[in-house]
Order: structure tokens, then sequence, then C-alpha cells
């Protein structure tokens, strides 16, 4: 069904994405509306098509199906004061929606004594990385173009060790994903937007217990699939196939200038 869940609008995308069945859960639906991908493009033309496209510099947008199936895996490890890594954050887009999701669940997790003022002990926090810095530069723009200006501050806050003025903070990073960001860790979810030829160790290691990883995994070119990378209570590590995809690969600053 996702080459039938294009729309007009970003709303239309996300509603023929629900009738279709890509989307079950009225969070991640909410979460991707308050997310215009228009935002988040090159060419806004085509923003409300299911497909993927190139953003520059070796790098793509995800289709907007694949963001929802991200979203519904890691749903149940979303609170409000999770930490999420997003690896490869490109445009930013995915950031933002997991902003959202975040938010909803402080929302909903928040008292009514804590509702106002400074956060600290109980700030979320979305950290994007990407080795490209031409790319992080411009997800900060269009972050702030899609009104998560003081969102950004509120990470901003966060690396200086002081308390913001949200309850969910944004960090957009340059570095190479595939060892992810110290600072935040440990990550109760990572999302990782490109494929990785094995399942970085170093991103295992910085889930937190409990905490899911939803990764594509498999060679450039070659078969690949998504798996899901749980890690229990304990710290015991379950790996699980999930369904055959075809993205960029996770690889070097240099191979992907050069493209792969």
């Amino acid at each position: 069904m996702a080459w039938l869940s294009s729309g007009a609008t970003n709303e239309e995308l996300i509603e023929n994405m629900r009738k279709g069945g890509l989307i079950e859960s009225d969070f991640v639906a909410d979460a991707m509306k308050k997310v215009d991908r228009a935002n988040y493009v090159r060419n806004p033309r085509y923003a409300y098509e299911d497909a993927p496209q190139s953003i520059g510099n070796g790098a793509t947008i995800s289709a907007p199906h694949m963001h929802a199936h991200a979203c519904q895996y890691l749903l149940p490890w979303i609170h409000r004061d999770a930490h999420v890594l997003d690896v490869g954050s490109g445009s930013g887009y995915t950031a933002a929606v997991f902003y959202h999701l975040l938010q909803s669940a402080s929302a909903s997790q928040t008292s009514g004594s804590e509702a106002s003022g400074s956060y600290s002990s109980h700030t979320g926090l979305v950290v994007g990385i990407d080795h490209i810095p031409q790319l992080v530069s411009w997800s900060v723009d269009n972050l702030k173009k899609d009104g998560l200006t003081s969102a950004l501050s509120t990470g901003e806050a966060y690396v200086a060790g002081e308390s913001g003025t949200e309850p969910v903070g944004i960090v957009m990073v340059a570095g190479d994903g595939r060892q992810g960001w110290l600072r935040g860790s440990p990550y109760d979810v990572i999302h990782v937007g490109a494929a990785a030829p094995v399942i970085p160790t170093a991103l295992v290691d910085m889930l937190k217990s409990p905490g899911r990883m939803f990764i594509p995994v498999g060679p450039d070119g070659g078969e690949q699939d998504v798996w899901t990378v749980d890690k229990d209570n304990e710290g015991n590590v379950t790996k699980k196939k999930l369904f055959g995809v075809r993205y960029v690969p996770l690889t070097d600053q240099n191979k992907q200038m050069r493209g792969y």
C-alpha cells in the first residue's frame, strides 16, 4: 500500500498511510502530522510523495512509510524523559517526529505541578547525528523553520548542563553516527536511517536497559533487512529480523561524498 499513500498535503499523506494500515497508532499519526515534510526536502513539490528523495551530499530522506514503520516499532520505548538517538539524521525530519512523540509522552505523564517552569530531572532528549556538517547545519535551519527553535535551545541548555524551558530538547551534532554520541547515552531508543553492513557494537553498547534499536542491515546494493535490537533490564540483547528494505549505506564521510 506504500505506493498508494502519497497525498497533496502533509495531512493527506498521513491519513492515506493510516487507511493503508501503515500507521496504527494515533500517537504516531499525530506526531507525523505536526512535522511538515515540505520543510525537510530539497524540492517541496514532491514533499508528500511516499517515496525517498535525495537531499544532497549523497544522502536521502527515506519514504514516509519507512518513518512510520520505525516510529511504530520504537513507540513502546518512548516516555517523557527518554533519550533518542537518530543516526544519519539528514534533513532533521525524523528528529522532529521523535520530538513530538516525546512531547506527547511528556504531556500525558507530567503532573500539574511540573507542567510549567524549567525542566531538568525530567527532560527528554532527541539527538540527531550526521557526519556531513552541511546537512547538520541545514537540518537545524529546517527544524527552526518548522517551529522548533525553543526545543533546540533546550537541547543547547542540556549540553551546557543547565535547565531548559521545554520538557524535550533537540541536539543536532556532526559526527560518525556509527560510534553514537556518548554525551546523551544511554539511549532508550536508537533509530538508524541507513544500512549498516553489520550492527555496530558501539550503538548496542549505548542502548539503555531496557531499550530498542531499529536498524537496516546489509551490503550496499545487496540484500538488506530491518532489524530490531532489544536490550532487557538485565542487559541481555535480542536481535530480530523484520522485513526486507533498500537503503543507502551507513558509511564514512569520504565514501559518501564520493558516491559510496
